[in-house]
């Protein structure tokens, strides 16, 4: 039989998350974030379930290439945009729209020979300081991008280094208002946080939210907020069974390192799921899980192919028991991913992105 670990996708899930962040961003548009293949879900997995957003947004060509092999004939963004020329014509090709971030890419647009003027995202730096241009050199580079024939629409964007922390983002919200001031073209400034904490702030909502990791059922200001608090639901699951048994006397220890003794007779259940099914494995003994749907812990450190948990509460788990890493159990009850991502020291979206591929993934239907 194959290993017992697999990963489960919940597409209801998915559904009442776009369904919040619509709410939320009120009559604004919504972006469905899929890069990184959806947060590691799987873009051919959560496509169905995100029809209802008013756009797809992403990185990279060959996934803007997958939504569109998909049936998707609405908007598509690529949010880092073109990374060379020859990615305008697949731009013109696909009807892509695409973020100017630099002046190297209105260059690139300089160009490019197209019949098809493009719909860009002028993307203005407010403070994250990663893509963009300043405030005080937006307006020129909007200037440029007009007058060339390539480029039709101009749309105008920036992201938030703090929506989800107490700085806030009333200050580059200033500094984007002010250098955007009676400039044609829809905005879009929300990222998942922003979504959720400040759409009701004049100006944020805009014409375009971009959500992303509240999609897939994780806080984006844990754990200021839970997911729960958030009403958002998983989407992933991880779950694994246990495959031995060990029963320790006091003094006993468990794992490499034997960084776990025991301070009197326990079990301790061994689980078929480890740091290379993408399982952190910096999570200390303490790190939360859930057996038969009932709250337990890690053990000591965790191995490449196992790790183990404690079965003292637990007299009927045994051999075979379900374990939930994260996410719902087959139960009922659910561990948000972002609780077990904090005992890493990481976020949700690490965890997502990192689930391997030797993990058996499934659809539930």
């Amino acid at each position: 039989m194959p290993r017992p670990i697999q990963a489960l996708i919940d597409p209801q899930a998915i559904r009442h998350n776009l369904a919040r962040a619509h709410a939320a961003a009120g009559d604004a548009n919504v972006w469905a974030v899929v890069k990184a293949n959806a947060y590691g879900h799987g873009i051919e997995r959560v496509f169905d379930a995100m029809r209802a957003a008013d756009g797809f947004a992403m990185l990279d060509l060959s996934e803007a290439e997958r939504v569109r092999a998909l049936g998707w004939r609405g908007p598509v963004l690529l949010l880092e945009g073109a990374f060379e020329v020859r990615d305008l014509e697949l731009c013109s090709r696909l009807g892509l729209w695409h973020t100017v971030h630099c002046d190297e890419q209105i260059e690139m647009l300089a160009l490019h020979k197209t019949h098809m003027p493009h719909r860009v995202f002028l993307k203005m730096n407010t403070g994250m300081n990663r893509l963009g241009f300043t405030p005080d050199r937006y307006r020129a580079a909007w200037a440029r991008l007009n007058a060339l024939p390539q480029v039709d629409e101009i749309s105008h964007m920036t992201h938030f280094s703090d929506a989800d922390g107490d700085k806030g983002i009333e200050e580059q919200v200033q500094r984007f208002v002010q250098a955007t001031q009676d400039l044609p073209g829809e905005r879009s400034l929300a990222n998942s946080a922003a979504v959720l904490r400040h759409c009701t702030q004049a100006g944020v909502r805009a014409d375009w939210v971009r959500p992303g990791i509240a999609l897939y059922g994780s806080s984006p200001d844990h754990p200021k907020h839970t997911s729960a608090q958030w009403d958002l639901q998983p989407a992933m699951s991880l779950r694994a069974r246990i495959i031995g048994v060990q029963h320790l006397q006091p003094g006993d220890t468990v794992g490499y390192g034997s960084s776990f003794k025991a301070e009197q007779p326990m079990r301790v259940g061994v689980v078929a799921c480890g740091y290379a099914d993408g399982y952190p494995r910096i999570c200390p003994t303490g790190t939360p899980v859930l057996i038969n749907g009932v709250r337990s812990r890690t053990l000591g450190r965790v191995s490449m192919d196992m790790l183990a948990v404690d079965l003292s509460a637990l007299p009927d788990a045994g051999m075979g028991a379900e374990v939930t890493l994260w996410g719902r159990s087959s139960q009922g009850a659910v561990l948000p991913i972002d609780e077990v991502a904090a005992h890493a020291q990481t976020l949700g979206y690490e965890l997502m992105c990192a689930l391997a591929q030797r993990v058996p993934v499934t659809v539930i239907e």
